[in-house]
């Protein structure tokens, strides 16, 4: 009797630990994605010289997102997990389409990017080359630097209020997401590098936290069992 009590409790255990850690790894692939990319790919939009030099650097930060973003879903299952009957249903809907919209427009910038270098490896007409990096890449931006971000700064936000609301996580973190959240929605243009990495970086705190809860739960459970 005792054991199968014991078994109940490490099963409730498990999952949130494990989606813990997937945002661990949506956090460093993701991130790393991203670094990848910023090192690889210059800023001048005239410059294709890295199409043929770093090319490979750049095909393998985008095989990292379908991962980071497969992580990314297990994340929200372990957020949505934690709020059980205290779920507010307006700003979870916020926080679960954001979520969804930026797991979305972050694949679509990454398919994108993906075709453009197939392209260039296929074709031979300079100009042609020319025309459609050039206008590629402003979708790309557009989509990840635009839309995708401000998804980010939504989902941190309705997150940050149903924190806020419940008493989940520690009012400091809130006040924290906040800041981050506004940072993300208000930053226009020439986004820097350690702009982009703030929802990584968020996430990785938030699962490192997440774990440690839960690891400091499960001596305490089974001690009542």
């Amino acid at each position: 009797m005792i054991e199968t009590e014991v078994k109940k409790v490490r099963g409730k255990l498990k999952t949130p630990r494990a989606a813990a850690i997937a945002g661990i790894l949506f956090a460093v692939l993701f991130g790393g994605s991203l670094v990848l990319i910023r090192i690889s790919v210059p800023a001048s939009l005239a410059d294709t010289a890295w199409l043929e030099s770093n090319s490979k650097m750049v095909l393998l930060a985008l095989n990292m997102v379908p991962y980071a973003g497969i992580a990314f879903l297990w994340f929200i299952g372990v957020i949505r997990d934690r709020f059980g009957d205290l779920e507010d249903r307006l700003f979870a809907t916020v926080f679960l389409g954001s979520g969804l919209l930026f797991l979305a427009l972050t694949f679509v910038g990454a398919a994108l990017a993906g075709g453009l270098l197939n392209f260039y490896s296929s074709t031979a007409t300079p100009l042609v080359k020319s025309d459609l990096i050039m206008y590629s890449r402003q979708v790309m931006y557009q989509i990840l630097n635009v839309y995708a971000i401000r998804m980010e700064g939504v989902f941190m936000l309705s997150l940050g209020t149903i924190w806020w609301r419940t008493g989940l996580m520690h009012r400091g973190l809130v006040i924290l997401t906040y800041a981050s959240a506004l940072m993300l929605l208000l930053t226009v243009n020439n986004l820097s590098l350690w702009v982009t990495l703030v929802f990584p970086g968020w996430v990785l705190v938030i699962s490192v936290i997440v774990l440690i809860q839960n690891l400091r739960k499960e001596p305490e459970s089974l001690s009542e069992v």
